[in-house]
């Protein structure tokens, strides 16, 4: 029963529901905050704990785990991959190591790991002062200023001039950001490899099409992006070589990419599943759930994927609308009727505060539509989103939206181990 038994951290019901019909016996930990009564059905133990308190959890890990081993420790919450790297390693336990997943966590150590094995290099440097930026961009032209730690794009800005970078040191002020990484802007399309590792063998699930609308907040995803055969062949390659460099060795990866004039280039990559529904597309695409896959990887009878053949293309577009507070939303019922549409879901109500488009959960909702190809996917997803009217008015609140604030309270970003915890890398 050892191999089956899995320490789940964090986990949304659908997750945890699928971890017991995949015939797992979970223990699962959750956040004050999520907590979810209807969790208790799918679960052996539910402790309800801030995972992030390394000391503690790893204190409940060990304990629980002396009286029943665990097979694995399982997650596919941003704030809790450390975490599970860390027991992984803390229990003698197979899956992806704390150094592995801390890699990929904090962008730095991924850029200089990257740069330092040849792969895709980038020019990038910390910083903390108004001189460290500028003297970037006067060295290196236009750049990119980002927390080392998250994802969404928060904290995320373009500098493209010598004349943006007393605006950007003034935003990353307001920001809170003391501590940046800035590196050069980066052109090109943008897409995302959706992977499955098994073994330290990596295989491409799928990949996404990204659209920023000129920005640096994603505001429509297809798949399969539209790439001839000779760049799908050295995405697939690039991306295994980036997995192989890091030390993957089993699950899920999301890695984003630019593909260059010079040739694909790494923005981030993690260990968990993409967002903005992208297993959805997946799903209906491939026929594949990859949350599932996750699973999947605790058992290694399963060894390397076998995909079926695409069936047609996807896509999910976003709702954005003007910062202010909500006063009426219309027009759901209508997008749904549309041809292709597999989901709507509108995330704003009357009453709510819609903030300046700063990262991806500023989004007002998004919708899935599936059809016969990538390119009438997206028209289709298109149609779908101008059907639908989120109205505000000018509020203060949404104007002045304390970006600093978010920033710092967002778990994600967090290492748990930055206040010298002695539960380091190698504990």
């Amino acid at each position: 029963m050892s191999g089956k038994r899995v320490l789940l951290l964090g986990g949304r019901l659908p997750f945890v529901r699928k971890a017991a019909e995949c015939g797992l016996d979970v223990v699962n930990v959750q956040k004050p905050s999520s907590f979810d009564p209807a969790l208790l059905e799918h679960c052996r133990q539910l402790h309800v704990m801030d995972y992030q308190d390394v000391p503690q959890i790893t204190a409940l890990a060990e304990a629980l785990h002396r009286v029943r081993p665990f097979g694995r420790v399982v997650t596919q919450t941003e704030a809790a991959l450390v975490v599970a790297g860390h027991l992984t390693t803390h229990l003698g336990l197979p899956g992806n190591s704390v150094d592995v997943v801390r890699t990929l966590h904090d962008k730095r150590s991924l850029r200089r790991l990257l740069n330092t094995r040849g792969i895709g290099e980038v020019t990038f440097r910390s910083g903390d002062s108004r001189a460290d930026l500028l003297d970037f961009v006067r060295r290196h032209g236009p750049a990119v200023i980002k927390p080392s730690m998250g994802s969404g794009s928060l904290g995320v800005r373009r500098v493209l001039s010598l004349a943006q970078v007393e605006d950007a040191w003034r935003w990353a002020k307001e920001l809170r950001l003391t501590e940046f990484m800035v590196e050069e802007l980066l052109t090109g399309r943008e897409i995302s490899v959706e992977t499955y590792s098994s073994g330290g063998s990596h295989t491409v699930v799928g990949v996404t099409g990204k659209d920023t609308g000129g920005g640096v907040v994603e505001v429509g995803h297809v798949l399969p992006a539209q790439l001839s055969a000779q760049e799908a062949r050295r995405v697939t390659a690039f991306v295994s070589e980036v997995l192989d460099a890091v030390g993957l060795v089993e699950g899920l990866a999301h890695t984003e990419l630019i593909l260059t004039a010079d040739g694909p280039r790494v923005v981030e990559s993690h260990s968990r599943i993409g967002g903005g529904r992208i297993n959805e597309l997946v799903r209906l695409v491939h026929g594949v759930d990859m949350e599932e896959l996750a699973l999947r990887a605790t058992s290694p009878r399963d060894g390397t994927l076998s995909l079926p053949a695409p069936n047609g293309a996807a896509a999910s577009r976003f709702l954005i609308a003007e910062p202010g507070r909500v006063v009426s939303v219309d027009g759901a019922d209508g997008a749904r009727a549309l041809p292709g549409v597999q989901e709507v879901r509108i995330k704003v109500a009357p009453g709510d505060v819609v903030r300046p488009l700063q990262w991806s959960e500023d989004r007002c909702g998004h919708v899935v539509v599936h059809a016969a190809d990538a390119a009438t996917a997206e028209r289709l997803a298109r149609e779908a989103v101008d059907v639908i009217r989120v109205r505000t008015v000018p509020d203060d609140s949404a104007v002045a939206a304390p970006l600093g604030h978010r920033l710092t309270e967002v778990d994600e970003i967090l290492d748990p181990f930055a206040d010298g915890s002695p539960f380091s890398a190698h504990s």
